[in-house]
């Protein structure tokens, strides 16, 4: 679905839910509010805390945040084979 197929479905899902309201059909204006917001991406009353990016968004140039490392962080070394543990305290078992 295309941005522009998206945004002309919220439009029409809005006016639908104008309607709803108007005609006191609460009910259905609520289905309504929230299948928009799933397709602003935008998490409806009482959902999962994750966020789900709207369709046709995702990818790089999106505008939601990127998880980067702290600044001045570097990887830590990988630790050296021949003095690796077995993690219990015990000292590696001899081969």
């Amino acid at each position: 679905m295309s941005l522009s197929a998206i945004e002309r479905r919220i439009a029409a899902l809005a006016e639908q839910m104008r309607q709803a309201a108007a005609a006191e059909d609460f009910e259905a204006a609520a289905r309504l509010r929230d299948e928009i917001a799933a397709l602003k991406g935008q998490e409806p009353a009482g959902s999962a805390l994750v966020r789900q990016p709207p369709p046709g968004q995702m990818g790089l140039g999106t505008h939601l945040p990127v998880v980067a490392p702290p600044a001045g962080w570097t990887r830590p070394r990988r630790p050296d084979p021949m003095t690796r543990s077995t993690g219990r305290g015990r000292p590696p078992a001899k081969r």
